[in-house]
């Protein structure tokens, strides 16, 4: 599918920006403050990435549930990970009354896919089997590993940014070349994080796409997936959930923003404005009937 294959190769190149940053910031430390910078964001965003499944369970307080407890849900997530022809994840559910969902785990043996008793609720089969698609396509791709590397490529420069404040602060340097280091620190300081930030979450929402066009082709019916963002539009809106630190990490992950997003928060949203996202499910539809 051209739209899939474009939003890979999209991928690839904005991880490769982000590498191509940080070579380039990194020459203001040489290579021990670039090791020390990898080290560090390695080491934490490793972490992160073994134990995402748990913390993001943990931050909706979910719980498992079964196929006799949730029959209809079980259904749906074993005939689309036969098509996927990958195993069957472990099933949460959250027990919060916005409509949300969200597929974790570092690979397809360690998944686990959770929906809110809210999107339980609100959809029928065809939009919850939609929406159960994009997230299972989540896992296929093997997007927890592509945002993990993502996640560390950027700590690297918010790392280098703060290596750059201390260096500042405590009058290190290379000899004549101060004036330019510190020109290059300044920039690194104020630019690099932003950068950063901006190129990860240009990341997350082309993961997105991507997970919107997998699904829609997984269940052959994209209409099925843009009924249920509509739906998910309003609901998250009419339900926000509080914008708190232990929340953050989890949102990304969600089909839907589950905080109010209005203005300038929309700009920098990790998720794709879903006008786009329904608006690209609606023209895959209209080419399969073509």
């Amino acid at each position: 599918m051209p739209g899939t294959s474009h939003n890979g190769i999209r991928t690839a190149l904005l991880l490769g920006l982000l590498s191509a940053l940080i070579l380039g910031v990194g020459a203001i430390f040489g290579s021990s403050g670039l090791l020390i910078a990898l080290v560090i964001a390695v080491a934490m965003n490793g972490f992160a990435y073994f134990q995402s499944d748990k913390l993001a369970l943990r931050s909706m307080k979910a719980y498992p549930v079964t196929e006799a407890q949730q029959p209809r849900l079980y259904a749906i997530v074993q005939e689309l990970s036969a098509a996927n022809k990958m195993p069957m994840p472990r099933l949460y559910m959250s027990p919060t009354d916005q409509p949300n969902a969200f597929a974790t785990g570092r690979n397809p043996q360690h998944a686990a896919v959770c929906c809110t008793e809210g999107i339980m609720a609100m959809m029928d089969d065809r939009e919850l089997r939609g929406v159960l698609g994009h997230e299972i396509s989540h896992v296929a791709n093997r997007d927890i590993l592509i945002s993990s590397v993502a996640g560390t490529l950027a700590a690297v420069i918010v790392y280098l940014a703060h290596f750059a404040q201390f260096s500042m602060l405590f009058g290190g340097g290379r000899g004549n070349d101060r004036e330019g280091g510190i020109l290059g620190e300044l920039a690194l300081i104020i630019l690099g994080p932003m950068a950063a930030g901006m190129i990860q979450m240009a990341v997350s929402r082309s993961r997105e796409y991507q997970a919107d066009a997998s699904g829609a082709k997984v269940t052959g019916d994209p209409l099925a997936l843009a009924s249920a963002l509509r739906k998910l539009e309003r609901g998250t809106q009419q339900r926000p959930l509080p914008q708190t630190a232990q929340l953050a990490p989890t949102a990304s992950l969600m089909i839907a923003n589950p905080f109010r997003g209005a203005g300038i928060g929309k700009l920098f949203s990790t998720h794709p404005p879903m006008d786009e996202r329904i608006r690209r499910l609606e023209e895959m539809a209209g080419q399969r009937l073509v």
